[in-house]
């Protein structure tokens, strides 16, 4: 109920673990919108980038195409479209990915509910990759290799996005990858099933957070529209392979595997993964445990085989 106290909550948890800079530089941009507003966006390169387009055709360079261009990440973070921030030079999913893949990765700063509804994030975060194909060339992206990923609700936008990109004739993506994705919001309609024996601590995702997630998201007293919530597409066909991994304990669970489901039905390749015993968010809070960092390692491997194809085969 209070958006502000659960903010700060949660940039404190976000703040326990600092971010690894580490071979890693950027530079924020200003996307201008049509409202005369802008949209923030941070553009993560690794430092290694410069030497290996010195050593233009060096063999060892994995994937690398023409000129030395990367692959391209744009990271939605999460937080149920109400809270969370890509915080400045600090964005550790878009570090961490930038470093490891490697790939340039875009964080972007996308509109907030209820100060702004959808479809103001969505649109946001499509405004973001169009801008990034557009500079391909200056960024030094390979725009045949673009993907979007997040968390959370950054897994719902990396669907809607993907969406949003084929029916509008945008920029071809490469890839979708959606962790716990919170992409359907007739889950918060469910009821609220009878306390366990071991119930799950407050601050574990529960049906009642996303009830209130999607009701301050969602223009007041309507449904969801066009993009605001992906799972109500009805055609999953034409889009980008896809990676969808879940919790076992997370009430967005169900709803992921069923999207999954059906992006297989559709003919999208689809990799699905199911983190058995872990709740929504548990990297969070145990970042450096065996299972963070196997889900941690799972899915950022299959991201990098989908950007560096010939390496990966």
């Amino acid at each position: 109920m209070d958006i502000a106290a659960t903010r700060e909550q949660f940039g404190k948890l976000l703040a326990a673990t600092p971010a690894d800079r580490t071979g890693v530089r950027s530079r924020r941009y200003d996307i201008p919108r049509e409202d005369g507003s802008v949209l923030t966006v941070e553009v993560y390169r690794p430092e290694a980038a410069e030497a290996a387009e010195a050593a233009e055709g060096a063999e060892g360079s994995a994937g690398s195409s023409p000129g030395g261009a990367l692959p391209a990440v744009l990271h939605f973070h999460g937080g149920g479209y109400a809270i969370g921030r890509a915080l400045p030079w600090q964005d550790k999913t878009a570090i961490d990915l930038c470093r490891e893949l490697p790939a340039v990765t875009i964080a972007v700063e996308y509109r907030l509910a209820p100060e702004h509804r959808c479809p103001a994030g969505v649109e946001d975060c499509y405004r973001a990759l169009e801008w990034t194909a557009q500079r391909a060339a200056e960024l030094g992206i390979d725009p045949e290799r673009i993907a979007v990923t997040g968390k959370s609700a950054g897994g719902g936008l990396s669907a809607a996005v993907a969406q949003m990109s084929r029916d509008r004739g945008g920029p071809a993506l490469a890839y979708q990858s959606m962790c716990v994705p919170d992409l359907d919001d007739r889950i918060a309609d469910e009821p609220d099933p009878a306390p366990a024996e071991h119930a799950p601590r407050p601050w574990v995702n529960s049906l009642r957070t996303i009830r209130r997630s999607w009701q301050h998201y969602l223009p007041e007293g309507s449904a969801a529209g066009d993009y605001a919530a992906a799972a109500r597409a009805e055609d999953l066909t034409r889009l980008p392979p896809a990676y969808v991994v879940v919790c076992d304990l997370d009430p967005l669970r169900d709803a992921g595997l069923a999207y999954a489901r059906r992006l297989m039905d559709a003919g999208v390749q689809v990799t699905v993964r199911n983190v058995p015993g872990a709740w929504h968010g548990f990297e969070l809070h145990a970042p450096r445990t065996r299972l963070a960092r196997d889900m941690t390692a799972h899915w950022t491997g299959h991201l990098r085989a989908a950007l560096y194809p010939a390496a990966a085969s």
